[in-house]
């Protein structure tokens, strides 16, 4: 998988905890939010990038069991 960038975002304080709620009533994390957000947007305006991967997967890493 291809590295994933970082982007500091400034954000009105109501705004943040707006986001933060949303993220919480949807088990994920502000900037996973975000994410799903944004690529909404993009693909709402048809310009979902092609070479774009899916989201990473939510929670813990599955173990593998050999039993």
């Amino acid at each position: 998988m291809a590295e994933r960038k970082q982007v500091l975002v400034r954000l009105d304080p109501a705004v943040h905890a707006a986001l933060q709620k949303w993220a919480a009533d949807e088990l994920r994390s502000v900037n996973a939010q975000l994410e799903v957000i944004i690529r909404d947007a993009l693909k709402q305006a048809g310009r979902t990038p092609k070479g774009a991967g899916p989201l990473p997967r939510r929670g813990r890493p599955r173990t593998t069991d050999d039993e």
